[in-house]
């Protein structure tokens, strides 16, 4: 094989890759900053088994999606409506929406509070200009270059990560210790675990990329190539992005007293220090206002997609209903600047609830993947053990999250604590309701597309 061809090859595979580096960008955002920042510093390296877990679950929840896209060539939605009936898909486009949109607020608040914390200008004015930047750019399709920008900031800070990983007193053996499956006492301890998870395997990632692929104009023919961008993008780019954030923060800021809920952008940027000494909580803000940006590109486009194709409008702005969908999602995303208390723990919180939707999402792949009518080659026995293995670990993380949840329960003074268990106990019954579904129908064949 000459050099020529071989450069020649990998030069077209560079430039046909792109749908699973969307789902990166979004998974590495700064609420899954803030959740790696939040469990090195509170539990040392007890939780690295769950960041490398997200890593390896994340890449396969993409394959998943991948090869759904790819089989059906179109979105989630319009299979779900089409081989389940229109109540799963309302379902669907529910738990979509309720977890993109909680997250928009929070990451807007994100974007305009350090925003403030650069310019000195209110945070609700930012929240305000920012919105309007992005229903503009977004509607008119300009957003392109500042995403280009905000990942070059991102991608300096994780190159900072890594390289103060090289300088940090890295502990090996309690690193090691750290690969041992369990979740530190506490509804804290419960609840950054799931927030660690929820940034890889979480909802809109599982729904948005069957879009993605199917946009880039893949086929099934394309598996190959799309198992590959899944692999270097959220295995190889956003396990070393996730390890790198955990292991400096787990061995620079991890001590006595540390409380998850009292952790600020100042406070996490100690962990450069090592490194880049004063400029440490600049270079961190940067990345975070650039985490922020890139995401909150990202996350608008999820609730007007799952929408429009459930509403059979265009998923393009060149469809003016789309377009106002996606214009008033950016622009209702103003209300998070609004938002009190600090945003570290509130991003936190918004993967943790992402992963209680995400069960869910799951089941409907596996499901949709095993159905003859729907795709031309149906999942094997080792594509179904692992998906049936993913299920079991978000639904047990979500749900130990869920069960601290319960036990502080206080429906009168903490509504949001309120909203995160009503929201598991409707999405852990549509599960099981379709998962009954599923064994009723490979038990006694019950036809795929009935019980509109």
């Amino acid at each position: 094989m000459s050099t020529r061809f071989t450069a020649g090859r990998i030069g077209r595979l560079r430039g046909s890759l792109g749908p699973a580096w969307l789902a990166g960008a979004i998974a590495a955002g700064p609420a899954t900053m803030a959740s790696l920042v939040t469990a090195g510093a509170s539990f040392g390296y007890a939780l690295l088994w769950v960041v490398v877990l997200s890593a390896i679950a994340g890449a396969f929840t993409q394959y998943l999606s991948a090869r759904l896209g790819l089989g059906t060539g179109e979105g989630i939605v319009a299979s779900v409506e089409k081989r389940l009936g229109e109540r799963w898909a309302w379902v669907l486009v529910c738990d979509g929406v309720l977890a993109a949109g909680l997250a928009q607020l929070v990451i807007m608040k994100t974007l305009a509070d350090v925003s403030e914390t650069v310019t000195g200008i209110d945070a609700r004015v930012w929240g305000v200009c920012w919105a309007v930047v992005l229903a503009i750019g977004l509607a008119g399709g300009g957003y392109r270059l500042a995403e280009i920008g905000a990942k070059v900031l991102v991608s300096g800070i994780v190159l900072a990560f890594l390289a103060s990983l090289l300088v940090v007193p890295i502990d090996p053996s309690a690193a090691v210790g750290g690969l041992v499956p369990r979740i530190p006492a506490g509804v804290d301890g419960a609840l950054v675990a799931a927030g660690v998870l929820g940034g890889a395997v979480h909802v809109t990632l599982v729904t948005m990329h069957t879009y993605t692929v199917c946009a880039r104009g893949w086929t099934d023919d394309d598996r190959d190539l799309a198992t590959t961008d899944v692999l270097a993008s959220m295995l190889v780019a956003f396990g070393a992005y996730s390890l790198a954030i955990f292991l400096v923060t787990a061995s620079v800021l991890r001590g006595p007293g540390i409380d998850p809920s009292s952790l600020t952008a100042t406070s996490a940027a100690q962990a450069l220090g090592p490194l880049v000494g004063p400029a440490a909580e600049w270079l961190f803000l940067l990345g975070l206002w650039g985490a922020a940006v890139s995401t909150l590109g990202g996350n608008t486009i999820v609730p007007p997609y799952l929408l429009a194709d459930k509403l059979g409008y265009g998923t393009t702005i060149d469809d003016r209903r789309y377009r106002a969908l996606l214009a008033g999602t950016a622009l209702a995303s103003a209300a998070g600047a609004f938002l009190g208390g600090a945003f570290f723990p509130l991003l936190v919180l918004v993967l943790a609830f992402g992963l209680v939707g995400t069960p869910f999402a799951l089941v409907v792949v596996l499901y949709l993947l095993n159905d003859p009518g729907a795709v031309p080659e149906t999942s094997g026995t080792v594509v179904n053990g692992g998906g049936l293995a993913l299920v079991a670990v978000t639904a047990i993380t979500a749900g130990a999250f869920v069960r601290e949840q319960v036990v502080t329960f206080d429906p009168v003074g903490d509504p949001v604590g309120a909203f995160v268990v009503a929201f598991a106990v409707v999405m852990s019954g549509a599960t099981l309701l379709l998962l009954a579904r599923f064994v009723r129908r490979a038990i006694i064949g019950e036809p795929t597309a009935s019980g509109r």
